[in-house]
């Protein structure tokens, strides 16, 4: 496994892997990995005849209040879980290389990244799509993998991919989740006992919407939020950010359920924000407006 510090080393390294007309797979991360960065990783080594990692905590996603200083970082420990697995070469620039003296590009993503996190979260998308557009541009990718879990972030990195012509393939893999449904995130690390009981909410209130949609036919969409918003705030720690349904492709709010849909929640438990989503598939075979 090859650790690359510069930009100019990791573009050389690319196209050489290019020239000899082999596949390259990519899994852009911020470090702190878990099972779920695992998993991306994995299918990336399996698909590809080389797959490469980075590791950048992007402070142009991150807004003044948030935890950019307190985002968790464990090099040595994030390195002793690639060994484990099939990854060839690990991307690992700092800020001053990915952002030099002077540097004032950035990629605005419109109105797909004003809404759902990006209501609270002002400016993060941008953010997010500048450096994954850095990136591709410096790791020349053929294939590059997201997790479902960050569902919002794979709709606005396919319009980025797509609009800016970039010649890449944007893979999207299931959220791994925990034994008990949550999802898994570096966030995870900061819930004390109490929260992370709390926190199976943000799974349970996804599956009662999947219920409701999938198996009971439900259309109404505001009823089916209102249901979920009420078991979230069953909960001792929990404070909504939103729960929304929405189409898969455009983020585009729904009032009535007539086919696929994204159901996306954001909930705080105590200080730490969780998000998480299902995505509801199939043709439904009856609908009601209500439940009887």
């Amino acid at each position: 496994m090859q650790i690359i510090r510069t930009i100019k080393d990791m573009q050389a390294l690319s196209r050489n892997i290019r020239d000899e007309h082999k596949t390259i797979g990519f899994v852009p991360t911020m470090g702190a990995l878990h099972e779920g960065h695992m998993s991306l990783m994995k299918r990336s080594g399996d698909e590809n005849d080389f797959s490469i990692v980075s590791i950048f905590v992007n402070p142009v996603q991150f807004g003044p209040n948030e935890d950019f200083r307190q985002y968790p970082r464990d090099i040595e420990g994030d390195l002793n879980k690639l060994s484990s697995i099939k990854v060839d070469i690990v991307f690992f620039p700092d800020d001053k290389e990915m952002y030099p003296d002077g540097f004032s590009t950035s990629v605005n993503i419109g109105s797909v990244g004003e809404i759902l996190c990006g209501a609270s979260r002002h400016g993060h998308f941008n953010g997010v799509a500048t450096v994954v557009a850095k990136l591709c541009n410096i790791v020349m990718p053929h294939n590059a993998y997201f997790g479902q879990k960050d569902f919002q972030q794979t709709v606005v990195i396919k319009k980025l991919i797509k609009e800016l012509n970039f010649d890449i393939d944007v893979i999207v893999c299931p959220t791994v989740r925990e034994h008990d449904g949550l999802a898994m995130s570096s966030r995870n690390i900061y819930l004390n006992h109490e929260e992370r009981k709390a926190a199976t909410v943000l799974y349970r209130a996804l599956k009662l919407g999947e219920d409701l949609i999938s198996s009971k036919g439900l259309v109404d969409a505001l009823y089916i939020k209102n249901e979920m918003k009420n078991l979230i705030n069953s909960g001792p720690v929990s404070n909504i950010d939103y729960v929304e349904i929405v189409t898969t492709e455009h983020l585009e709010k729904v009032e009535k359920i007539k086919s696929p849909v994204a159901i996306c929640i954001a909930v705080r438990i105590g200080k730490t924000r969780l998000i998480d989503n299902i995505i509801t598939t199939g043709i439904f075979p009856f609908a009601t407006d209500y439940q009887t």
